[in-house]
């Protein structure tokens, strides 16, 4: 039996042929029409639902480009949720760190995130006076580094000869040469997956994310590594699709690590599990590689030395060439894209040039590869970003001068490179398909309205962060219009998925998000205070304000 629904509003098409509508007619969750509202219902059954949101603007559902669904749900559900604290707050981390073990004693094992790091040490000791007894780890809001007590270290099995087998730049370790707690890039990442927990808990947190998803206005994400939180997330994504339970729609990449012995068996391995466990709302899209770490974590590959250490430009996680030109190679014979995580500027510079000899192989400016978060890019790598057709997945959320964040920059990259951080402008001039991302959880903010208020503004509304954050590289500020096409379409076609979500289009999945504020005409301070009204996937509401 046919279902059919109408959806009165002011549409926002993001179709360039029919730009805005009053109305759409949806069969069986897609749309069958779009256009005035006599005529919707005069097209429509006598039997057709009527979603009617008078005043309020309906969008294509927005689309996240790079999140991490099973952490997201883990964050919000299964450990301490540090975020709250702000910036780094040490006695208010303890207090809520202390506050979660108090309500959850029956737990084993205990993790807390969203630390952010300052100039200031903690050791293994700060964590033992909470928790002497059981595992605590503190990991950071970025996900590359973390801090263990002594019990953790002790599960983890990282002692002496794992610090030196890693070196001391990724375990640090005290006078003695014994780990101090601290670890970042490889080691979290070998260690994050071991953490214990089941399918079923997985589950219970992707549940958990696709609320906040929907609830976010996000019909549709792009999960960066739906593995490297632990090894079965992929298996729960499937389990919760054939149980009909998985609305969001998921298009995944599967981790690879660092200069893998062989990109084919690596990419065979990710085909083959695309066969088995994909379907209408999880799909295995490629590998994910980390080509470097973060800035603040003294991490992210730049083009010049830190100027804190002359001689060292950061960690090259992923830097053999040869073997990622073939793994994108291999990648492209089995159509699938590879997404990198690409924060300093050498490692964006280092990727182009394997995407470059890759092409000239594959003769393919069509793969879309994906290189993320992009902190620092020289002007000719954007070029060289749209001329090989790869996707530049930019931040404007991280756009701002952060307080604390800012001055780490200027003291390590200095204030020239600092000032000209996150360009996005650039990148549409240049002619590439730009995407937006939050990277959340790993980044607090999955906010469909502030992407749009820092892209125009390159701040935040004064209402956030109680006003502390102050205008950066405003000369890299975009149009409503060109963000709306980031969150939308541009995401869809970085999939090839353009023919079927992305805008609101006859034969397109009928994916809407509904907020009570133009985002194309309305003043730039209302539009940070809009509010999503609903979120409507397939046609039916998923959310409801």
């Amino acid at each position: 039996m046919m279902k059919q629904t109408v959806i009165l509003g002011n549409i926002i098409t993001m179709d360039e042929k029919r730009p805005f509508a009053k109305a759409a007619l949806v069969k069986n969750g897609v749309f069958a029409y779009i256009g005035s509202a006599e005529e919707t219902k005069k097209l429509a059954g006598a039997d057709a639902q009527v979603l009617d949101y008078g005043e309020n603007f309906i969008y294509p559902g927005f689309i996240e480009s790079h999140c991490h669904g099973h952490l997201a749900g883990y964050r919000a559900i299964g450990q301490a949720d540090l975020m709250q604290a702000g910036f780094t707050n040490y006695p208010v981390y303890r207090e809520i760190i202390k506050d979660f073990i108090a309500k959850n004693p029956q737990r084993q094992f205990y993790l807390a995130a969203g630390w952010v790091e300052n100039e200031e040490y903690v050791t293994k000791a700060y964590l033992d006076e909470i928790c002497p007894d059981k595992p605590l780890i503190m990991q950071t809001g970025g996900g590359h580094s973390m801090l263990l007590n002594s019990k953790a270290l002790q599960w983890a099995g990282i002692d002496a000869q794992y610090a030196k087998k890693y070196g001391k730049e990724l375990v640090h370790v005290d006078a003695n040469g014994e780990p101090d707690g601290y670890i970042c890039e490889g080691p979290v990442f070998e260690i994050v997956p071991k953490l214990p927990t089941s399918v079923d808990d997985i589950k219970e947190y992707l549940l958990a994310w696709q609320d906040i998803a929907f609830s976010s206005g996000y019909t549709a994400v792009g999960d960066a590594g739906a593995d490297v939180v632990h090894r079965d997330a992929p298996q729960a994504f499937y389990e919760l699709e054939k149980e009909g339970k998985l609305k969001l729609r998921t298009f995944a990449h599967m981790y690879i690590t660092d200069n893998i012995d062989s990109p084919k068996a690596a990419v065979a391995k990710i085909a083959k599990a695309r066969a088995e466990i994909g379907g209408e709302h999880f799909q295995i899209i490629g590998p994910k590689v980390f080509l470097d770490g973060v800035t603040e974590a003294h991490t992210g590959w730049q083009n010049q030395d830190y100027l804190d250490e002359p001689g060292y430009h950061g960690l090259e996680r992923f830097n053999d060439h040869d073997k990622m030109v073939e793994l994108i190679v291999e990648a492209d014979k089995e159509g699938m894209s590879v997404h990198a995580h690409s924060e300093g500027g050498g490692a964006t510079h280092f990727m182009l040039g394997c995407i470059e000899d890759a092409e000239k192989i594959t003769h393919n400016l069509h793969q879309h590869n994906i290189l993320a978060h992009l902190h620092f890019v020289t002007d000719e790598d954007i070029r060289r970003m749209a001329d090989t057709g790869s996707i530049p997945a930019v931040a404007p959320l991280w756009s701002i001068a952060a307080p604390g964040l800012y001055e780490q920059e200027v003291a390590y990259m200095g204030k020239e490179l600092a000032d000209q951080a996150y360009p996005i402008k650039s990148f549409f001039d240049a002619g590439a398909n730009v995407v937006f991302h939050s990277d959340y959880p790993v980044s607090p903010m999955m906010n469909v309205k502030y992407s749009i208020y820092t892209a125009e503004k390159r701040a935040y509304p004064k209402d956030v962060l109680n006003g502390q954050t102050s205008p950066r590289n405003t000369k890299e500020a975009i149009t409503r219009e060109q963000s709306l096409k980031a969150m939308t379409i541009n995401v869809a076609r970085q999939w090839h998925q353009e023919h079927r979500m992305g805008s609101i289009e006859y034969g397109k999945i009928a994916n809407m998000t509904v907020f009570d504020c133009d985002f194309l005409h309305d003043d730039i301070e209302k539009v940070a205070q809009a509010n999503i009204v609903a979120t409507i996937v397939d046609g039916e509401e998923v959310f409801k304000a």
